[in-house]
């Protein structure tokens, strides 16, 4: 085998071909693994994933890097629209899965969509996460008997792999059977890392996969658990925090010394000085006159600048670290002077087509479609919903838009005026506008002819002054200029108060 490749090799050297697949001196250096992914990970995982919680506890331009991508991927959360024709029984789903959400996490800290949000961090930092689904008694008191508990990666150990008693095997803690589904999830009952959990340390506890959501964005096909997203910026992000802590060190030593005297020799260099005879320093004031003794001179402190490179440097090393976290550099440093509007948009634009792919080929594919299946199968067996002939169309009427949270441009006026000239030019629908800002179309029609109703039976008015008044019709833009030149002509004919009409 070894004679084989180096024989490969020599051959790849004599025709030319790839400079990336020669051995020349120029890569003699560059030894690259062919082990697979799920190798790697085996081997380094835990410790890329406790650096990067290392660096999100205790860095800024980490923490704000997965704040920053939480706040554009999950934002107020990514809402379901049921595409069920009934109106009824649609608004009816809809305030059933409103008064939910606040009941959907089993530790009771947030709801559906502060879920959503942590999950979104947890994929960013560790690289994945595991939703438990819970289902509760009827006598739980819940809206729909169902929950769901977070699990961190660490509670599903990469070093479990072997064969499970059934005969199916078990791989970085994921049993699979014989045609290579997923069939169960072999978890700790406690964290590896939390000593204030009374219990077994290292025991496990085999949960079917039909209970178990895993999140996870692969780089990799064949890919089994995840991989932080701060891995590639990791060892930067390091280097960098200990350079700016030596730099701010370094000046803050050197502005402690303000100035030094120098004293001449003493005659007998070994004798020891007296207590008194020893100074702790020289206190100065504004304008203060100091007398020194024969032969002592005073230097003043000049401790060396950064110079001129210290910045461009940090800029350059924060614009790697931005491009291997997928993450604009504003966003990352907080540091919107050195960006321009036209810039900066497209920066964003960039940016916001990456989140939102990751929304639909992770968020709403792994996380929100499988729960909202489970919740709706919930509530019509536990009387909650009723939807005649359920069993028979469930997959259609398990069907529904998935909005995020509309983001916001700099300048919301000109966006505002260009998708009312799509819409009115066709280009676009109202119902399509509205779903991109996160609503039911549907929905906001019934609410505005509902404030429309309540407006003309109070006697209100909120028209803007000089819109046209509801059932008149508007006067046209060149009919209505026309009207004001002739009525500017008349009161120049007309005479003045202060002019003689004699």
């Amino acid at each position: 085998m070894a004679s084989a490749m180096n024989w490969r090799q020599r051959l790849g050297a004599f025709i030319g071909g790839f400079d990336a697949g020669q051995h020349h001196r120029r890569l003699r250096g560059f030894r690259a693994t062919r082990a697979h992914v799920n190798a790697l990970i085996a081997a380094a995982g835990p410790d890329i994933t406790a650096r990067a919680r290392w660096l999100v506890r205790n860095n800024g331009y980490a923490v704000n890097a997965v704040e920053s991508w939480a706040a554009n991927t999950v934002g107020d959360g990514i809402k379901p629209i049921s595409k069920i024709g009934d109106a009824a029984r649609k608004e009816e789903l809809q305030r059933l899965w409103l008064a939910w959400t606040d009941e959907a996490d089993a530790e009771g800290l947030t709801d559906f969509y502060g879920l959503q949000r942590r999950a979104a961090r947890e994929v960013f930092i560790a690289g994945e996460v595991f939703f438990r689904i819970r289902m509760r008694r009827a006598g739980d008191g819940l809206t729909v008997p169902l929950q769901l508990q977070m699990l961190p990666a660490e509670m599903l150990p990469l070093e479990q792999t072997g064969t499970a008693a059934n005969g199916n095997a078990i791989r970085q803690g994921i049993e699979f059977d014989r045609i290579g589904r997923r069939v169960a999830y072999h978890f700790l009952r406690r964290h590896p890392g939390d000593s204030t959990d009374p219990g077994l340390a290292g025991e496990v506890v085999r949960v079917p996969a039909a209970e178990v959501i895993h999140v996870i964005d692969p780089v990799e096909g064949g890919q089994l658990r995840g991989v932080s997203k701060l891995a590639p910026a990791i060892v930067k992000l390091f280097l960098l925090d200990q350079y700016d802590d030596a730099e701010l060190d370094r000046k803050k030593v050197a502005a402690m010394y303000a100035m030094f005297v120098t004293s001449p020799a003493p005659e007998n260099p070994l004798a020891p000085a007296e207590d008194d005879e020893v100074p702790d320093g020289v206190e100065i004031s504004p304008g203060q006159i100091v007398r020194l003794d024969p032969g002592e001179d005073v230097t003043v402190g000049q401790p060396a600048d950064s110079g001129a490179t210290y910045e461009p440097f940090q800029y350059r090393t924060l614009l790697q670290i931005s491009a291997a976290l997928g993450i604009p550099y504003p966003y990352l440093a907080n540091d919107m002077v050195k960006g321009n509007f036209s810039n900066s948009r497209l920066a964003l634009i960039e940016f916001r087509r990456r989140v939102s792919a990751w929304q639909h080929s992770v968020m709403v594919w792994q996380l929100c479609r499988p729960v909202y299946a489970r919740w709706m199968d919930a509530a019509v067996l536990s009387g909650a919903l009723t939807l005649p002939g359920y069993e028979a169309n469930r997959a259609r009427l398990l069907t529904a838009d998935w909005l995020p949270t509309k983001w916001d441009w700099v300048d919301p006026l000109k966006d505002a005026n260009a998708e009312i000239a799509q819409i009115e030019a066709g280009l676009k629908s109202r119902t399509q506008a509205i779903a991109e800002r996160g609503y039911d179309a549907e929905q906001v029609d019934r609410e505005i002819a509902a404030e429309r109703a309540r407006e003309r039976a109070l006697g209100l008015d909120f028209r803007r002054p000089g819109s046209p008044a509801q059932g008149v019709q508007a006067v046209p833009v060149e009919a209505e200029q026309a009207d004001r030149d002739d009525e500017t002509d008349d009161a120049e004919d007309r005479p003045r108060p202060d002019e003689d009409q004699t």
